[in-house]
């Protein structure tokens, strides 16, 4: 592990892997339903950001596991901090979509 490697984003590649090795996650793009309809990771919820906290649609309990990733991966990580306030005890932040090299569906 290097000095600086705190800086790199997350692998998204590699967290949509897990996610789809894991049983039960649900793979969740925060990103606004604009961004979603233009490409996503095929299997993924979308739940923009600004509507995370009062949204009942997660598909799962408080303990399932999301993976979560948006464009860049700042608004991931905004999402993961908020889905840690709100319970949910298994969250990771996978990173953006912008450095996904996977199919995606339209």
């Amino acid at each position: 592990m290097g000095f600086f490697d705190f800086l790199k984003p997350p692998a998204i590649d590699q967290g949509v892997k897990a996610f789809q090795e894991t049983s039960g996650a649900v793979l969740l793009d925060v990103r606004t339903p604009q961004e979603y309809r233009e490409g996503h990771i095929p299997g993924s919820v979308n739940i923009p950001l600004q509507s995370l906290s009062t949204a009942d649609q997660i598909p799962a309990g408080k303990d399932a596991p999301l993976f979560v990733y948006c464009h860049s991966g700042v608004r991931s990580t905004q999402a993961v901090r908020l889905l840690a306030q709100m319970g949910y005890t298994t969250v990771k932040n996978i990173g953006g979509i912008a450095a996904y090299t996977g199919k995606v569906e339209r």
